[in-house]
């Protein structure tokens, strides 16, 4: 197993004179800020576990503060510590600050931390991060199959594919291909109800346009993915978050919650749940359903973890009929991070207007990629690759499994899928800072909660937290938090 990487700079501190102490700390620390590392509103460590962690003294870290001070990076809180502060964007010069117009939605910080988290770990292990390691992802099978698209000797279709827009719908091969792969997981779509997107980050953001309004209120679920609350709150949206258990939403919340605010819109991962790898069971996606009906809501499924899960799983736009769902997935999370092709599959009388909202939103979106994935799932390459991955995804959630106990953690869901959600016992946005020392990426539990309230839960990656030297460096931070 790899050993964690030598620390920051905070804990490689030079003595040899060229700069203070307090210096190096400060452009320690700045760095992290800056990087949204340390998101803003993150409190630092106080001046006696800071001169502890970094083995100086008091007044060296209350200087290395006063430094961050003068630079607007953090802000000092009577009787409550140091904390980072929101940065501005930088004004022209001459130009005054641009104001925010009154009453404009605020977007969460923490959707931009997870992001850059997950879009690169800045050298650092990221038992936290949210996709599957580069070494598991199959680039001479993507290599074939772009392969295949440009030799196969179709030059006219070629040629619209790399030279020209392509439909406004998608590609109509991968439709195709995409109506079957529905199929075998139980919901039926014809290829004219489906429409390609770059990822299904778009695919849920095209369908929050075509569906909403500013002011109307969503459910969503708590915790959940960070960056859907960021976004629907970026579009002027009132979400009303319901707890979700390893079953399902709780449906008694929901009820409540739909006969008090007329919600237009549910959005969920039925199955895989991020961040708790939750699958919902059967029961609960009838009654869902049957509020969704009764309250008038449309619900939008996200299946991102399809190519990780069952078949036999429930999915809502099966037992829907897509009547009410809208059922999105992707391929970045199975294929590679960068092939950004994603779908929606829609009612019918739905799929126009979706193909409106997206060729403003992006004209089209590439064929040749497209192309490529049809050819994956055509020839069952893609098939066989998830095999190969859910294969050792098994074995790598099983070694996480016994380290996370091991260390004295609880999952509050039965493990499964790539995520685990661990119960800690301690704050782990504090825990996040002090691994982030230690050279290690974490997802704290504030990050999966819309208005970022403090967790002692955490999200781990079963493909990047097997390594014991994580777990050894995690007792090690979260005994002393205790001490």
């Amino acid at each position: 197993m790899n050993a964690p990487l030598p620390a920051p700079s905070a804990l490689l501190l030079s003595r040899d004179g060229s700069r203070t102490l307090s210096e190096q700390l400060a452009a320690h620390y700045a760095a992290l800020i800056r990087q949204r590392l340390l998101a803003p509103g993150s409190r630092l460590p106080s001046v006696r576990e800071g001169a502890s962690r970094h083995g100086v003294s008091p007044h060296t870290i209350v200087a290395t503060y006063d430094q961050l001070l003068a630079q607007g990076l953090v802000e000092a809180q009577r009787q409550r510590g140091f904390f980072v502060r929101e940065r501005a964007a930088p004004a022209q010069r001459g130009e005054a600050p641009a104001a925010s117009p009154p009453d404009s939605p605020r977007v969460p910080v923490d959707a931009s931390t997870l992001i850059r988290g997950m879009l690169g770990s800045g050298g650092r292990h990221g038992p936290g991060l949210g996709t599957l390691p580069p070494a598991w992802l199959d680039a001479p099978m993507l290599q074939a199959a772009l392969r295949r698209v440009l030799a196969s000797g179709r030059e006219d279709e070629l040629g619209a594919a790399a030279l020209h827009y392509g439909e406004p719908a998608g590609d109509p091969r991968l439709r195709e291909a995409l109506a079957q792969r529905l199929a075998d997981v139980g919901v039926r779509a014809a290829p004219r109800q489906i429409m390609t997107t770059l990822g299904a980050t778009q695919a849920l953001d095209l369908v929050s346009r075509a569906l909403l309004a500013p002011g109307d209120a969503v459910l969503v679920d708590e915790p959940g993915w960070s960056v859907e609350y960021a976004r629907l709150t970026l579009l002027g949206m009132r979400l009303l978050p319901v707890p979700r258990g390893p079953d399902g939403p709780d449906l008694a919340v929901m009820e409540a919650l739909a006969r008090e605010h007329r919600p237009r819109l549910y959005v969920t991962v039925s199955v895989l749940h991020n961040p708790t790898g939750g699958m919902l069971s059967l029961a609960s996606a009838h009654q869902l359903l049957q509020l969704a009906q009764t309250h008038d809501f449309h619900v939008i499924e996200d299946d991102t973890y399809a190519h990780l899960a069952p078949a036999h799983a429930p999915r809502l736009a099966a037992l829907d009929g897509l009547k009410r769902c809208f059922h999105i997935s992707g391929f970045s999370k199975i294929l590679a991070p960068g092939w950004r092709v994603g779908f929606v599959a829609a009612p019918s009388d739905w799929i126009e207007r979706l193909i409106d909202v997206k060729m403003l939103a992006s004209l089209t979106t590439p064929a040749l990629l497209e192309q490529a994935v049809a050819v994956c799932l055509e020839q069952g390459l893609l098939r066989r690759h998830a095999e190969r991955v859910v294969a050792r995804l098994d074995a790598a959630r099983g070694r996480s499994v016994r380290l996370a106990q091991g260390a004295g953690c609880e999952f509050v869901c039965p493990p499964q899928g790539l995520f685990g959600w661990v119960e800690t016992g301690v704050d782990t946005e504090a825990l996040a800072q002090r691994l982030l020392d230690d050279g290690w990426l974490t997802a704290p539990g504030c990050l999966f909660h819309p208005d970022r309230q403090p967790s002692t839960r955490m999200r781990i990656n079963f493909a990047t937290a097997q390594d014991a030297a994580f777990w050894r460096d995690f007792e090690n931070e979260r005994d002393a938090m205790r001490r």
